[in-house]
């Protein structure tokens, strides 16, 4: 059974930090790019970051970028998204997602086959 299960969310106040994690089963880890989303109610879902299936490509959307690391752990099948100097404009239920590296890859949900449940991070001001 495939499997992505993100954690680490939670309430942080402005400026602090968050790492979240995106542990993976049922896949070939390895083959796959993963991408970190984020979504609020009656927005759509945001591409925030993503990394290439061999960890020597990422992607960082234009309100995240100088704040937000992403990496991966092979031996562990995960991949972490550091979130530091946090805003209120970062809330958001934040999803990671898989993708075949043949697929393709970058900020778009529609590349993505495999969705996790989300965790919910909270920034307040």
């Amino acid at each position: 059974e495939v499997q992505l299960v993100e954690s680490g969310g939670g309430l942080v106040q402005a400026g602090g930090s968050l790492r979240l994690s995106c542990a993976a089963s049922g896949f070939a880890f390895d083959d796959y790019n993963i991408g970190w989303f984020r979504q609020v109610p009656g927005k759509e879902r945001e591409g925030v970051s993503c990394i290439s299936s061999t960890g020597d490509g990422t992607y960082y959307a234009a309100s995240v970028t100088g704040r937000f690391t992403i990496s991966r752990d092979s031996a562990k099948n995960t991949v972490y998204l550091q979130m530091n100097s946090l805003k209120p404009e970062d809330t958001a239920v934040y999803f990671c997602a898989a993708a075949l590296w043949s697929t393709g890859w970058g900020p778009l949900p529609s590349l993505y086959s495999y969705w996790g449940q989300g965790t919910q991070v909270i920034v307040s001001s």
